[in-house]
């Protein structure tokens, strides 16, 4: 009557004869001893002694010790049907086994009381039902010897359950979560199948397997569908109880099971919303629309203008022309008022030049001694390296809640890391005897795991100036770590790092066949089941970690699909180190620890016997690879000014005559130049320095290049204008210094007055970086000009009466006999431009060209600013050839999830009471919209909420940690220590007493004092770029502060409680968040001034102003327009760079401006003719070329943050200001400009 292999059991022909599958009967009862196959159990392995009897009727003394005990209610309480109906095939010591054989595996479904009914419910039929004979075919017994006594003992037996049954009891337990780990319990109960491929036969092969050390025998459970009756034994019965589903209350009155845990018990959730979808109008791209429409307005605007108004505007001109002179009453308030000003202007500037060049050495003196003092600051100087201190303001909110997680809990760890792969490398396929065929890879070989070990050994002992264990994160003993205690994620990790564990292998037999186990069992057993203390294969090692904590899978491997762990492309290994204050001496220690890292990496990428490619990176990688491609390119700026200098220097001479070329050079007023350029730039540093404000690497790159190009342009103004003039008669060299400078320095006051006003402004800025550039190069600016009008002219007054002199430049003793002429010098560039390039710019169809291209680039531009990239790829901060390039590639390829993201909460909020721990937990009795059940809903739509793995919740883990059903909170039950907390090491008979006794609803909750801020970890989806690491920040935030409204309507919470989310990038990503407005405002700052001084020093020219304006807001959105045609992205270092555009562009700008204002010629295209030719020759060779040389040559810079946004950006800067002051604006000006200013003078 039984179909089972009788040549196994030689005890089972006797009972094969009397057997009978009928209801009431057992087939064993009582306990015969322990499995003499199994050694190494969780739990004692116990097994029940063979008796084929019928069910023990419970009444009596018998059935009332079984309630107090609890044992039939709390295990089995489907089998209590009253005191004279209950029958059960077991006794109380068996109840007592079964129930420590379920505690282990109940701990982790005990989440969902009804999941833990039902796995009780099956194992409560095999074991105790009364019509246990029709259930079960026992298939193996054996002689057990126990206290002296030998009896017959069950050690296997077939278990019949309907497939109903089953597949219910699987549907009501598949989706309870182990919140520690984000997984899902039944993946570390179905073995190698993990949760994806776990179904109910597996499930139960998993329960019935003894190597898993939990079950105490062999069970083949039999999963029969309902009506199939072939090849079962006569009289059996497949069990087909009712099994709970997971939305219902158990009968004992535990809840139905958290959403969490049970898709059926959640409500009903509307869809997330979907990211707002691009602007569109009529169909098409919305800003594109506005643009192209934009455009067609302003060229039938222009159009209209130059039909209409053209030709009486040029008749009013010529008539305008002819009465200069005749007509006084034309000349209004406001052009006296105007031309008040500037002869007040010209007064007062021309009376300083003629002081200061009357005592040029002592003016050289003061001067010296005055940046002298303002330098000496220098001596305290604080460069900011920090990248933190450097784009993060510390009153910013990310700057705020890092402060606030680290001061409550441990920094986030440095991350010492390596991603290593094996290309190349052919893969095989490998037929478990556990796990059937298997892929696996190239790399994932014993004599690369064995290296992988070697390599992880050879770092953490190899460490001579500092021990890891100093400085390492043991989370499990951070007080007294040692070397095993420290936090290493590595393959090697599941074998304990142990070469033994490694080339372990023994002899397994499964289901009859008999097949060597070895490493690759373990590590694929351990990839699917990181939480498992002891595999299910003969080798019965562990998979945690030596130091006591379980290493994920996706720490430990990555480059895989579906799972497929054995399939991955890339090894990581990863090195945690505590964080510390940076003066802090274990900072230092944790410093040079990982300097020999990176050492002992790099010796061993170089080293031949390396079978692995890799990538890799320490915590201090970035800092040390900015702070070395600052240092490589130095010598590319010293080159770049060095160009400008000797560009300047020959730029200056006038070179009448070959015989004079070394009196007519500039050389030394070049180089005095440069030095007033450094004078400024030094004094603007050591002022700062004086008064505690830090400097940083980005304002030494860009404020000498700024205060360069300012300062260039006014001393090619100064020094051209001093060149094409001519010393009146009687009219002492100082005269006529103080006269030229009289002329100009009102325009050169003008551009440096606005963009030292623009700097100042551009300081409200939040941003460190860009706050302190702006203030550094304000006063750059402003002592550039100062020291313009007193050493620059002292100097340029010594070099004139050395000319004069007709001495030798450099050899001030050697004079040359030719005179110097005694006529204006005007060079090559003004003429060329007076006679070529003004005609052909201002002829009537080439200004209506000029301006519907310039129209066109606007508005293009305008469309083009929409679409450009915001964000700064912290690969771009890296020089090419760079080891983290090569890093950055490797995590994004590579890994399977982003960074982890904590949710902190403050204080404020009462964790003790029942409400408010419902609030915030995800298990059974929950609120359905508590805190971690939202992370979880979040985590269904990684792909707009960018969350990867709900988070772990140590409120669920403490819950589970106090439930007497996991058995892991006891107290003593006698000797000293009575009643207090008695730990695991202690034997179970010390510590019979629960910490809690079992809730009849099977909600159990805590009641202590209130707790202090905590947090709760979950994990991003992998974060490859910046816009992805800003919106995942965004939508944690928004979640955030959803939970955060929630959680505020528990009674006795604080109004000022909430939940904030941390990441540790999040301090570098939050700019982005307000980028733009934050842009938006500094660059307003910045125009407002240059329209406010232009209008004021040119006597309230409010048109002059406006048409200024107009002009460098162009040069600035078509700035940002051939942004996103060169890939360049916005960012704070863009912005930086767009307000120096600002100031450039007023040199470009306003100087043609006020030379238009102030010319008398009689029409508009004169005015602009004049100015374009006079003016625009010194603003070319002055801003344009003085520029150029030094931008081309940062192209061989190695910093890729060098070549984009000083190469790239400060080309486009100069070239776009170039365009629109030489082109668009004496066009523009020839079209709108004003000129009453010109018109007083010719008046007078």
């Amino acid at each position: 009557k039984t179909n089972v292999d009788l040549c196994s059991f030689r005890h089972l022909k006797l009972y094969l004869y009397y057997i009978i599958y009928q209801p009431g009967f057992c087939t064993f009862f009582q306990e015969c001893g322990l499995n003499p196959l199994l050694n190494d159990t969780f739990i004692p392995a116990i097994v029940p002694c063979f008796d084929y009897s019928r069910a023990r009727h419970l009444t009596g003394e018998h059935y009332r010790r079984l309630k107090e005990r609890l044992f039939l209610l709390q295990v089995c309480p489907m089998l209590d049907k009253g005191e004279n109906n209950t029958y059960a095939c077991c006794s109380i010591k068996q109840l007592s086994s079964l129930e420590r054989s379920l505690t282990l595996s109940k701990a982790v479904l005990i989440r969902c009381p009804s999941c833990a009914e039902n796995f009780a419910h099956l194992h409560c039929i095999t074991t105790c039902s009364p019509n246990q004979s029709q259930t079960i075919n026992v298939t193996q017994v054996m002689n057990v010897t126990s206290q002296g006594k030998t009896k017959l003992a069950v050690v296997g037996y077939q278990a019949f359950l309907s497939t109903t049954f089953a597949e219910a009891s699987f549907q009501s337990c598949k989706n309870v979560r182990i919140p520690a780990t984000g997984g899902f319990a039944i993946g570390t109960m179905c073995g190698r199948y993990g949760a994806k491929l776990c179904n109910p036969q597996r499930w139960y092969d998993f329960q019935g397997d003894s190597s898993n050390g939990l079950a105490p025998l062999d069970i083949d459970f039999q999963l029969i569908k309902e009506g199939h009756t072939e090849g079962l034994p006569e009289g059996v019965i497949p069990y087909n109880g009712r099994a709970l589903m997971c939305n219902e209350t158990t009968p004992s009155g535990g809840q139905f099971c958290s959403c969490q845990d049970c898709e059926e018990s959640c409500p009903k959730m509307p869809p997330p919303p979907q990211p707002p979808s691009p602007f569109m109008l009529l169909g098409t791209d919305g800003f594109l629309v506005i643009s192209i429409i934009l455009l067609c307005l302003l060229i039938l605007a222009f159009l209209l203008y130059v039909s209409v108004a053209c030709f009486s505007r040029k008749r009013k001109d010529e008539e305008k022309g002819k009465r200069r002179g005749k007509d006084q009453n034309k000349v209004t308030c406001a052009d006296r008022n105007s031309l008040v000003a500037q002869d007040f202007l010209s007064l007062q500037f021309q009376r300083w030049g003629t002081l200061m060049a009357t005592y040029p050495l002592t003016v050289l003196l003061l001067s010296a001694i005055v940046v002298a003092v303002f330098s000496a600051g220098l001596k305290s100087i604080e460069l900011t390296t920090d990248p933190v201190e450097l784009w993060s303001a510390p009153n910013s909110r990310a700057r705020q809640e890092k402060d606030f997680h680290d001061s409550h809990f441990d920094p986030f760890f440095r991350t010492n890391q390596l991603i290593l792969t094996a290309p190349g490398r052919k893969g095989h396929i490998y037929n478990s005897l556990l796990f059937g065929p298997q892929n696996f890879s190239g790399l994932v070989s014993k004599d690369l795991v064995i290296e992988l070990l070697q390599l992880q050994t050879r770092i953490q002992v190899k460490s001579p100036e500092s021990n890891l264990k100093d400085v390492c994160f043991a989370p499990l003993n951070p007080s007294n770590p040692s070397l095993t205690d420290c936090a290493v994620n590595s393959l090697p990790q599941y074998f304990q790092n142990s070469l033994d564990n490694i080339n372990a292998k023994v002899n397994m037999t499964e289901l009859g066949v008999t097949k060597e186990v070895d490493w690759r069992d373990h590590l694929i057993y351990c990839l699917n089941s990181p939480l498992s203390f002891k595999d299910i294969t003969d080798l019965g090692m562990s998979c945690m970690a030596d130091y006591g904590a379980p290493v994920f899978s996706f720490l430990a491997v990555g480059g895989y699909e579906n799972d497929d762990f054995t399939n991955a492309e890339a090894f990581i290994l990863t090195f945690s180190l505590n964080n510390y204050a940076r003066n802090s001496t274990k900072f230092k220690v944790a410093m040079q620890w990982e300097t020999e890292f990176l050492k002992i990496v790099q010796e061993y990428q170089k080293n031949p016997a390396c079978n692995f490619t890799f990538a890799y990176m320490a915590e201090r990688s970035l800092e040390d690879e900015i702070n070395r491609t600052t240092a490589e390119d130095i010598p590319i700026f010293m080159i770049s000014y060095a160009v400008i200098f000797v560009y300047i220097a020959v730029a200056l001479g006038e070179y009448s005559s070959w015989r004079r070329i070394l009196v007519d050079s500039k050389f030394l007023v070049g180089l005095g130049g440069i030095l007033v350029v450094g004078c400024s730039v030094l004094a603007s540093m050591g002022f700062y320095s004086w008064i505690g404000i830090p400097s940083s690497l980005v304002i030494l790159q860009v404020v000498p290049f700024l205060v360069l190009a300012v300062g260039a342009d006014n001393i090619f103004i100064f020094v051209l204008e001093y060149q094409r003039d001519v010393r009146k008669p009687g009219e002492t060299r100082q005269e006529q210094i103080g006269r030229v400078l009289g002329n100009v320095a009102p325009s050169m006051l003008l551009c440096s007055l606005s963009e030292s006003v623009c700097f100042f402004l551009g300081a409200l800025s939040t941003m460190p970086a860009v706050k302190t550039f702006a203030l550094y190069a304000a006063l750059a600016v402003l002592m550039d000009f100062i020291l313009q009008m007193t050493a620059f002219v002292a100097l340029l007054s010594l070099d004139a009466r050395r000319q004069d002199n007709n001495r030798c430049e450099l050899l001030c003793c050697v004079k040359v006999s030719t005179r110097r002429p005694n006529k204006p010098n005007e060079g090559f560039l003004l003429p060329l431009m007076r006679k070529y390039y003004a005609p052909v710019l201002l002829h009537r169809y080439t200004r209506i060209i000029v301006m519907l291209v310039f129209i066109f680039m606007f508005c293009a531009s305008i469309f083009l600013m929409f679409n450009v990239t915001v964000g700064l790829d912290q690969e771009l901060a890296m020089p090419q050839g760079s080891y983290m390039l090569d890093y950055f590639k490797y995590l994004y390829k590579y890994f399977e999830v982003g960074v982890p993201v904590y949710f902190v909460t403050k204080g404020g909020y009462d964790f003790a009471t029942v409400e408010g721990m419902n609030a915030v937990c995800s298990s059974v009795g929950c609120d359905q919209f508590s805190m971690t059940q939202k992370i979880q809903y979040a985590t269904d739509h990684p792909e707009l909420s960018y969350l990867a793995i709900p988070a772990n919740s140590w409120v669920d883990d403490f819950i589970d940690w106090l439930n007497p059903g996991s058995r892991c909170c006891r107290l003593y039950t006698f000797g000293p220590n009575v009643g207090q907390f008695c730990p695991a090491t202690e034997a179970s008979f010390l510590c019979l007493r629960k910490c809690m006794r079992p809730p009849a609803n099977g909600v159990l909750r805590p009641t202590e004092e209130q707790f202090y801020p905590t947090r709760f970890m979950a994990y991003h989806t992998p974060l490859t770029n910046s816009q992805d690491f800003t919106a995942a920040l965004l939508k944690a935030r928004e979640l955030a502060h959803n939970i955060t409204l929630g959680m505020r309507k528990i009674k006795g919470t604080s109004p000022d409680f909430e939940v904030f989310p941390y990441t540790v990038t999040n301090v570098f990503y939050e700019q982005y968040l307000t980028i733009v407005p934050e842009g938006l405002f500094n660059i307003s700052m910045c125009l407002l001034p240059t329209f406010v001084v232009c209008c004021l020093l040119l006597g309230l020219d409010l048109l002059s102003g406006l048409l200024n304006l107009l002009t460098i807001i162009m040069i600035v959105v078509d700035t940002v327009g051939v942004m996103t045609l060169w890939g360049i992205h916005y960012n704070a270092v863009a912005l930086i760079n767009l307000v120096t555009a600002v100031g450039i562009s007023v040199e470009f700008v306003s100087h043609m401006t006020r030379s238009f204002a102030l010319s008398i010629k009689p029409t508009h295209v004169e005015r602009a003719m004049e100015a374009t030719a006079n003016m625009g020759s010194a603003v070319f060779a002055g801003v344009a070329m003085t520029n150029l040389p030094g931008i081309l040559v940062l192209a061989f810079a190695k910093a890729q943050l060098i070549q984009i946004f000083f190469f790239r950006l400060n080309l486009i800067i100069t070239l776009l200001g170039l365009v629109h002051g030489l082109v668009f604006l004496p066009v523009l000006l020839s079209y709108f400009g004003k000129c009453f200013i010109g018109a007083c003078l010719c008046t007078q």
